[in-house]
């Protein structure tokens, strides 16, 4: 694969649905979508969670979006740039995109490259705390050439440009309404992270954190006749049974996304003839992450930080290798994920290029090999309690997850492998609307990490890893001082590693790319400051009367909403 098949087709203006030259915008009336887990903010930029990033990408965009193929197309750009068309420059260090004619702000306003300008500002504003950093990685300036002219300049070749203000993590927002919300101001500014002006389909008419969005169509959207739909109710919590019960039995709601349930359960839902399941494979693993750092509450305001100092026994390779033996990946699946999951070794499970084989030994549940490994180590049971003890204290670690029935019976499972080796699981579930939150105040969210396991699903949209595996650089760990926000979650820290992100950001050979984010795929594993354990497809379902739905796991699965419409 190369870039120019990569992009194959990309340049074309996407694809009109069927119902786009015969319908006015608004004529299909409403649509209800239902995401379990909450949004607690439709800034993206201030959360990383998932369902933040989907629910603002109705209301903001990128100049390139990846379709359900995983294919780059333009979006708010007129083109994808590339060398050939002299949107890259030969030495790879700049790129420039055309923003399309017509292209205005939901308040009427036109979308100029001030604005692109000032996305960079605020997501690299060294007080910001910025969410999505990892996308602006290597970027040394970016400069409005004129009003539709946006150069983005790279403090080094740049392989694979297309990071900065493509996809649903790295949109557009307007200068205009953020202007007084630049670095630690930016989680002040209720009306804007909650309210945001976009070029997007719809518009928030309310916001309720934690509950209920409502959109409207954007009468300013550039196509006359999309959105098909005239307004949305974006509903969040709960869980995923009530999720995908109110898709396929109750008919309460169009579509229901992350159906994380028994799939028995969710077949026979989907047999009442309602709606439809549909799952798309991407990137995303479900892993459990292991605090490198020291979660001791007595620490007060160093807990989980490096500044606290490492964690008491978490940080011997050997022990987070005899827990990834204990696992049998393959029972995970087949109780909780079905058609839905793969078992996995690695966090970096595709494309093909990029998955490693080093690690497929953990593909074979072995309890034996785990106690002989730790006892090995020197790591016994010296009281007779049925614990492990590490540096004189037990192997005993507070293990936790969002609530979701598939998460608990995991954790349930995976508990009880750790206790045939002499390892103690303490298991927690936190509202997954609070763990995924971006709030700086709560003690709860992933972010803060204040256990020593933690398990959820992350992925990267796009198909180029180069921004997802700068996400475990040393400089992105959370911390006070980046109002928590980072994506490197379990404090993961090597010299080596951030030279091996820094090697892969200035090289442009596909193959060797592939060698660099498989070593560092490899490093990280073999850590096992990550235990991977399922490569997961995303799974939801849309009532039968929904058409126009191309899931996609290479960005938002609502990439497309605007074509969505109710079948006739």
């Amino acid at each position: 694969m190369n870039s120019k098949t990569l992009l194959l087709g990309a340049a074309a203006a996407f694809a009109l649905s069927p119902m786009a030259a015969m319908a006015e915008r608004g004529a299909s009336g409403h649509l209800n979508i239902i995401y379990w887990q909450a949004p607690s903010t439709l800034n993206p930029y201030l959360s990383g969670g998932t369902k933040e990033v989907e629910s603002a990408s109705l209301v903001l965009e990128s100049f390139a979006r990846f379709d359900d193929t995983g294919t780059m197309v333009p979006w708010l750009a007129s083109e994808i740039p590339t060398v050939e068309n002299g949107g890259v420059s030969e030495d790879l260090t700049q790129i420039t995109w055309t923003i399309a004619d017509g292209i205005t702000w939901s308040d009427g306003t036109p979308l100029t490259a001030a604005d692109a300008v000032f996305t960079w500002e605020y997501c690299t504003h060294p007080e910001g705390g910025c969410a999505q950093v990892s996308y602006f990685d290597g970027v040394e300036s970016v400069v409005a050439v004129d009003d539709m002219t946006v150069q983005v300049n790279f403090s080094a070749p740049k392989p694979f440009p297309y990071t900065a203000f493509v996809g649903a993590e790295s949109p557009l927002i307007q200068a205009a309404q953020f202007a007084e919300c630049l670095g630690a101001r930016a989680p002040e500014c209720t009306d804007a992270n909650f309210g945001p002006i976009g070029t997007g389909p719809f518009v928030v008419t309310d916001f309720r954190p934690n509950d209920v969005i409502e959109f409207a169509a954007n009468e300013n959207f550039r196509f006359a006749d999309r959105p098909h739909f005239g307004t949305v109710t974006f509903k969040g919590g709960g869980d995923a049974a009530a999720a995908a019960r109110s898709v396929l039995e109750t008919a309460e709601f169009d579509y229901a996304w992350n159906l994380q349930i028994d799939p028995t359960i969710l077949a026979e839902m989907e047999a009442q003839g309602n709606g439809t399941v549909v799952t798309a494979f991407g990137t995303s693993v479900e892993r459990i992450h292991v605090n490198q750092t020291n979660p001791d509450p007595a620490l007060g305001d160093l807990r989980s930080t490096l500044a606290g100092g490492a964690h008491p026994f978490l940080t011997d390779p050997v022990i987070g290798q005899a827990m990834s033996m204990a696992i049998d990946r393959a029972l995970l699946v087949e109780v909780g994920y079905g058609a839905g999951g793969q078992p996995t070794c690695n966090v970096l499970p595709a494309p093909e290029l990029y998955a490693s084989t080093a690690n497929d030994a953990c593909l074979v549940q072995d309890i034996a090999g785990a106690n002989a490994l730790l006892d090995e180590a020197g790591y016994m049971d010296t009281d007779g309690d049925g614990i492990r003890e590490a540096n004189g204290m037990p192997i005993s670690m507070l293990y936790q997850t969002s609530t979701n029935a598939v998460r608990q019976d995991t954790q349930a499972l995976v508990k009880q492998w750790w206790s045939e080796i002499g390892i103690d699981a303490e298991l927690r579930n936190v509202d997954a609307s609070v763990f995924f939150g971006g709030d700086p105040a709560s003690p709860d969210t992933f972010q803060k990490f204040y256990a020593d396991l933690e398990m959820y699903t992350n992925n990267f949209s796009g198909v180029d890893p180069e921004a997802y595996m700068a996400s475990w650089l040393c400089t992105d760990i959370p911390s006070p001082d980046s109002q928590w926000q980072g994506s490197n979650i379990q404090r993961f820290c090597s010299e080596d590693y951030d030279a091996l992100v820094g090697e892969m950001a200035v090289t442009a050979d596909l193959d060797e790319r592939g060698r660099l984010a498989r070593e560092m795929n490899d490093m990280i594993i073999q850590s096992y400051s990550i235990i991977p354990l399922i490569h997961r497809g995303g799974v939801s379902a849309h009532a039968n009367t929904l058409e126009g739905i191309r899931m996609s796991d290479w960005d938002s699965e609502l990439w497309n909403i605007m074509d969505w419409h109710r079948a006739e």
